[in-house]
């Protein structure tokens, strides 16, 4: 069994999945800093200084300054300018993978194929030249 585990994992296919993945968590944390602090900071300045992570609508009576008040005190609020953040994120994270792959099926596509030099007999469907005009197989004459 140990044997068998052991190919299952070096199996090329598991070793890619577990760099894909490994590569992917970075990826997210790259395209979460770049939207917190690069993207979102001059948005929120063009539409009035606001600081999308510090957005929220605070449930509890009591008012809070910042969002990190309000979790201090233990205020329930609902955090819409983080989902906005993370909508982001995965806008941008899809996007990058919307682009990889179809690189990758670019990279794939096979290129068309030239004229075929062969063709079906019409009668026997046997295989010949596209030039013939006798198949060798049942000698029957073929139209040009």
């Amino acid at each position: 069994m140990l044997k068998e585990f052991k190919e299952f994992i070096m199996r090329g296919n598991v070793l890619d999945l577990a760099v894909g993945l490994i590569i992917g968590a970075a990826f997210g944390r790259i395209v979460s800093s770049f939207v917190a602090d690069i993207l979102m900071p001059p948005i929120g300045l063009v539409l009035g200084k606001a600081d999308f992570a510090n957005l929220f609508i605070n449930l509890s009576g009591k008012p809070y300054a910042t969002l990190a008040e309000a979790k201090a005190a233990g205020a329930a609020t609902i955090n819409y300018g983080i989902f906005i953040n993370t909508v982001i994120d995965f806008v941008i994270v899809a996007f990058t993978i919307f682009l990889v792959i179809r690189a990758a099926n670019r990279m794939r596509r096979e290129k068309p194929q030239a004229a075929a030099d062969t063709k079906p007999c019409p009668f026997c469907c046997s295989t010949i030249a596209i030039k013939a005009v006798r198949c060798p197989q049942c000698t029957s004459e073929i139209a040009a």
